[in-house]
């Protein structure tokens, strides 16, 4: 166990991954949002599997940060000292290449293991997710305000 999480993934009972890019101003990494990814952690809501960081100069030459680089270390390790290298190189450049001359982002792969539950028991009963789409923020922003009308 690492985090207080189980280490070992099995591929029939692994919860649905998710990949994310968030982006920042600037080539330098603060840490400010591993507590909110640690209590992900620790509530089971999440497991960390993969996390690098991509920064791009203004010259728009790209450096790929992996967790073990002394700069990130610190701060991250404690969130994802599980790695398991579903982010590759070219997708990590392939991010770089969206990003702002001057700016960085953390590319975070996570299992949604509040979710294996449910995954597995669409599984065990032959079923088949036919669509799966997040809606955007602005959509459920807008239906909220509609509430208030």
């Amino acid at each position: 166990m690492r985090n207080g999480l189980d280490v070992d993934l099995n591929a029939e009972s692994v919860g649905p991954v998710d990949v994310a890019v968030v982006a920042f101003e600037g080539n330098r990494f603060n840490g400010e949002i591993v507590p909110a990814l640690q209590a992900l952690q620790k509530d089971g809501t999440v497991r960390i599997l993969d996390m690098t960081f991509v920064r791009k100069a203004g010259d728009g030459t790209v450096d790929l940060v992996e967790l073990a680089d002394p700069e990130v270390a610190q701060a991250f390790q404690a969130v994802a000292d599980i790695q398991f290298d579903l982010l590759s190189d070219e997708d990590l450049r392939a991010v770089a290449e969206g990003l702002a001359p001057e700016s960085s982002a953390v590319v975070v792969a996570w299992e949604n293991t509040w979710a294996a539950r449910l995954a597995g028991a669409v599984r065990e009963s032959r079923g088949e997710i036919l669509l799966f789409e997040r809606i955007p923020r602005e959509a459920v922003v807008e239906a909220v305000a509609a509430l208030d009308n």
